[in-house]
């Protein structure tokens, strides 16, 4: 069942259901399947590390161990801020209610490696003529988590009608050097020797 996603604009509340738009929905996928000579498919395995024993798919898994060699529960893990204090954790996005009051350009959605497209499914026309030309932002959690992701919400046309749209990515650090740290190569040394090796190419 599609969770439900309510995004707050003004004085309204607008319940939506964000449906995923991924790569196989737009342009359909392939896949490779391989057969021994009796036409029977094969399975993919895994083997050890001497290459003699061979694991069945679903027999490998990741675990976590301590210092001392000691198996480690994933529930006895905690997130700490760089002062060793408990990190918050963010409720999820389908948790609570989105409030669209935050603006963002055109470069901070450009700025972003977009992770997730989703279109949101029954907005209200309201909703969507309120957003209209403009892009909102908010800290997207798909569920509870220490960290959020950068979401954006706007408008685009599809067959005549405006839908609502939401990406969903990872923010880009670029890195900028200016002009004051221009280096220059180091210029090389020349031997005298070495000129007297050069051709001649009178001699020709």
């Amino acid at each position: 069942m599609p969770r439900t996603l309510t995004l707050s604009f003004g004085d309204g509340d607008f319940p939506v259901e964000p449906m995923k738009i991924d790569r196989k929905k737009l342009y359909g996928w392939t896949e490779i399947h391989a057969f021994d000579d009796d036409g029977n498919e094969c399975q993919l395995v895994s083997t050890d590390s001497s290459g003699t024993i061979i694991i069945p798919k679903g027999g490998v898994g990741l675990g976590m161990e301590s210092s001392d060699g000691k198996w480690v529960d994933r529930s006895e893990l905690r997130t700490v801020n760089e002062d060793g204090s408990d990190a918050a954790m963010t409720p999820s996005s389908y948790s609570q209610v989105i409030e669209l009051t935050r603006k963002a350009s055109d470069e901070d959605l450009l700025d972003c490696s977009i992770t997730g497209f989703y279109h949101l499914v029954g907005a209200d026309p309201g909703l969507i003529a309120a957003v209209g030309e403009d892009i909102y932002t908010f800290d997207y959690c798909y569920r509870d988590a220490y960290e959020t992701s950068p979401a954006f919400i706007l408008v685009s046309e599809i067959d005549g009608t405006n839908q609502l749209f939401m990406f969903v990515g990872t923010k880009n650090d670029f890195g900028f050097i200016g002009l004051d740290e221009v280096s220059t190569p180091d210029e090389e040394e020349t031997d005298e020797d070495d000129e007297s090796d050069d051709i001649d190419f009178s001699m020709f």
